[in-house]
């Protein structure tokens, strides 16, 4: 699952970049669906950070890996 989620990332980073901002994996828990991650650069301290992990991250991810459940940020 990981490898899978990396690769979702992957897709999702040029669009963070582009603002000057980042996402790295922290975990991907394969029992549960919960893929932890960390948004930098200027998506660290946004004020729309839990829109673009919610509405963004976690959307993309559930749709290129199902077994992700839940996304949440550390």
């Amino acid at each position: 699952m990981k490898e899978k989620v990396e690769q979702a990332l992957a897709k999702i980073r040029p669009a963070l970049q582009a603002d000057g901002g980042d996402v790295e994996l922290v975990a991907a828990d394969e029992a549960t669906g919960v893929v932890k991650v960390r948004l930098t650069g200027t998506c660290g301290g946004c004020p729309f950070a839990l829109m673009t992990l919610k509405q963004g991250i976690e959307q993309t991810l559930k749709e290129e890996v199902p077994e992700v459940k839940e996304v949440q940020s550390v």
